[in-house]
């Protein structure tokens, strides 16, 4: 008897292992007990790896070491929500017969990272703005419930905007993006990636102000937005799975300011 065809998944891990578990598995994994890490210290006696947080001065060398903080942070809540693309790129690279398909699978990975690497670069520049404004607190919380508020109602605003859908509907087809972008080499690889993460921005980095109005390194938080955020572009909602997170969080939003 013939045995069924091997699925994208397995044929993906036969042909191309190593580069998949560096960036579906180490990588993730290295960042998510690094946040752990910083979490519990934060949360606890602070003398540990958040100690810097406290620093009165924020000096170029403090600023970096929060923007790595946000960079680390967001290699772990978005790279595994890229793992179909990630599979399916590496599929059609294999197949392709390219000699250098492990490298594009990397500079695949690399043109996503990069580009919430420059998020976060928004993100600490808008922490530290609220920071100065005494709107968050040290312990990187709202000083303020109205401020927590406003962040749910925006997010929850743009949950439902045109952009937002259009950006999720790029996230949510795999196969039909690179279909539509396709390009050959290491650089090519790196393109799409990078393309891909923008659109990945578009369709989450709303999301992320969930962090400021929950606490940034808030366990329970971060982990509840990495849920979302793979759900959302798994799950074959379509726009429905949006407009209801977008409706929720407006709501508590408004539930909070009255």
């Amino acid at each position: 008897m013939l045995e069924p065809p091997p699925t994208v998944i397995e044929g993906a891990l036969k042909n191309a292992r190593h580069p998949f578990v560096l960036l579906l598995v180490v990588v993730p994994l290295v960042s998510w007990l690094w946040i752990v890490v910083m979490s519990r210290d934060m949360y606890g006696s602070m003398s540990g790896a958040s100690a810097w947080m406290m620093t009165p001065t924020w000096d170029f060398p403090h600023l970096l070491l929060l923007w790595a903080m946000w960079a680390v942070m967001m290699a772990g809540m978005m790279l595994p929500s890229a793992s179909s693309l990630v599979l399916a790129y590496g599929v059609a690279a294999r197949r392709s017969g390219s000699p250098t398909a492990a490298w594009q699978i990397y500079a695949l990975g690399a043109g996503y990272l990069a580009v919430w690497c420059m998020f976060s670069v928004a993100a600490t520049a808008l922490q530290r703005g609220l920071t100065g404004l005494l709107l968050l607190s040290p312990m990187m919380e709202p000083a303020t419930p109205i401020l927590g508020a406003v962040l749910l109602i925006v997010a929850g605003v743009y949950q439902m905007t045109p952009l937002k859908l259009a950006c999720l509907r790029g996230c949510q087809s795999p196969f039909g993006f690179l279909m539509s972008r396709w390009r050959t080499g290491v650089s090519g690889a790196f393109h799409i990636g990078f393309e891909h993460g923008i659109y990945c921005v578009g369709c989450c980095g709303a999301l992320m102000l969930l962090l400021f109005a929950g606490g940034v390194m808030n366990l329970a938080v971060i982990a509840s937005l990495t849920a979302l955020v793979a759900f959302e572009k798994m799950a074959p909602w379509g726009r429905v799975g949006p407009y209801v997170s977008g409706v929720l969080l407006v709501l508590i939003g408004a539930w909070m300011i009255a």
